[in-house]
């Protein structure tokens, strides 16, 4: 596996593990619709349904991990999560959130939580 391949995995399993330890339950990890991909998808306590985009940088040299969730990769995470709600037939409340991830494997990462990106 690639060395960038490697980070981004390790990143989400980080952001797995982290939203596990907040009490989120992880429903689906790498769900792919078509050519799009959603990298986590969890409940809260309080059943809503929670797509997460996790961004995973080495440092912040060129910008902060967030900034890569441009629109049309928003776009993008819409299409997809729309297709998801329909595909589960969900009827309830969803949200997308980014978890960013800045640190190297093998040191303590640096992990921002993003709560309730704005769609429209």
């Amino acid at each position: 596996m690639a060395a960038h391949n490697e980070l981004g995995k390790w990143g989400e399993d980080l952001a797995a593990d982290y939203l596990q330890h907040k009490g989120y339950t992880i429903v689906e990890r790498d769900w792919k619709s078509g050519h799009r991909d959603i990298d986590i998808i969890a409940r809260d306590t309080n059943g809503t349904l929670i797509f997460v985009e996790v961004k995973t940088r080495r440092n912040t040299l060129f910008g902060n991990p967030e900034e890569a969730v441009n629109y049309q990769k928003l776009q993008s995470l819409k299409s997809a999560m729309n297709h998801y709600v329909k595909y589960c037939r969900f009827n309830g409340e969803v949200r997308l959130d980014i978890i960013t991830v800045v640190g190297t494997i093998g040191q303590e990462p640096q992990i921002e939580h993003i709560i309730d990106i704005a769609l429209f």
